[in-house]
């Protein structure tokens, strides 16, 4: 592998997270059964939201003016991030990844189903260079997976998307018709950070409710970190053996340390997991995937390390988070690694894992 770091522009570049929004709750009404509209006119549509956030989500530069929300409008956020920086795919997972905190099942889920529709309707067709997640709301896995094959065959969906807070973890048995329908439908698993804290699931941390969101923000990756635990110990990788799962806005620096460790106590403990064939490392390089954003920046000898200690030229996808506060420009992020690896994490993991024909993802988008 190349370890001189390299200053040209990749030619093409996949976003495994672009984040489309609502211009308003009121864009959801024609998906929507008039039961819920009530709601809509409700703060935050009654999404629960706990704690406190003083800087904006998203970047006041990214709103497309007349007072719309940041990420709202297809047609700007295609000239201010998908032309500016010559990315050839972008992967939309939305801005409703409060959904399964919320205290009612059904509303929850007409909500995910809504939104799905809208981004269909509104976004899809505008750029080829979009694909879709179906977001589902997981308090109730058999409506999840209901939704999933409502939409899995469409030709623009790649994956599900499941908001990484939750009351249980995803590793165990209620969550199985989720994981069959992706499977059932050959579509990737995506959790995405969201939810933490929120309405109906445990607190932000093991101890309780931090008192800023700079002590949450710090503390995030714990989520990420307690799912994947979950799905790789209890044996989902073993039932559902063509399952991949991605681990989006979680950071990356977590993950040597808990493949390490989960090996260690797998040498000790494993007559409590007699359904694991191979070392817990072995299933999370198979199965799974993470996104570059928010990458952890130590210098860049350190960032280079930690990414060959996970196999980031398997593992690593590249993301940009937009329009957050805190997303990354692919100028930023991808120049700082060597040619080979760059090329890997920039585009050829992501079209390996979504399918995606090379010949096609410039003028066709998915070859499914």
């Amino acid at each position: 592998m190349d370890l001189a770091p390299t200053k040209s522009r990749s030619s093409s570049i996949i976003d495994c997270d672009f984040h489309q929004t609502l211009k308003s709750f009121e864009d959801l009404k024609p998906y929507l059964p008039r039961v819920w509209w009530p709601r809509l006119c409700a703060p935050e549509a009654t999404l629960p939201i706990t704690i406190f956030k003083p800087i904006p989500l998203s970047r006041r530069d990214a709103s497309p003016g007349k007072g719309l929300p940041p990420g709202s409008d297809p047609q700007y956020a295609i000239e201010d991030a998908l032309n500016r920086y010559n990315i050839s795919k972008a992967v939309l997972t939305g801005s409703l990844l409060t959904v399964s905190a919320h205290n009612n099942p059904d509303y929850a889920a007409a909500i995910a189903s809504a939104f799905n529709d809208y981004t269909l309707d509104h976004w899809i067709p505008t750029d080829d260079r979009f694909l879709a997640s179906i977001l589902v709301a997981t308090q109730d896995p058999v409506l999840a997976a209901r939704e999933i094959d409502r939409l899995g065959s469409h030709p623009k969906v790649v994956q599900v998307l499941l908001p990484v807070g939750s009351r249980e973890p995803f590793g165990q048995r209620r969550f199985y018709p989720i994981y069959e329908a992706a499977v059932r439908n050959n579509l990737v698993v995506a959790i995405h950070g969201g939810g933490e804290g929120d309405g109906i699931n445990p607190p932000i941390s093991a101890v309780g409710q931090p008192t800023t969101n700079f002590e949450r923000h710090n503390i995030l990756a714990i989520h990420h970190m307690s799912q994947l635990n979950s799905i790789v110990c209890e044996g989902v990788f073993e039932t559902f053996p063509t399952l991949k799962v991605i681990f989006i806005e979680g950071g990356l620096a977590w993950v040597p340390h808990l493949m390490w460790r989960m090996d260690k106590n797998f040498r000790g403990m494993r007559n409590e997991v007699p359904w694991l064939k191979k070392k817990p490392s072995e299933y999370i390089i198979e199965h799974c995937r993470f996104t570059t954003q928010p990458i952890e920046e130590p210098d860049n000898h350190e960032l280079i390390q930690m990414l060959s200690m996970m196999r980031a030229e398997k593992t690593v996808l590249f993301a940009t988070d937009y329009p957050h506060w805190d997303n990354d420009s692919p100028t930023f992020v991808l120049n700082k690694l060597p040619g080979e690896l760059r090329r890997r994490i920039a585009y050829e993991n992501a079209a390996e894992l979504y399918e995606l024909n090379h010949s096609h993802v410039e003028k066709e988008g998915v070859s499914r």
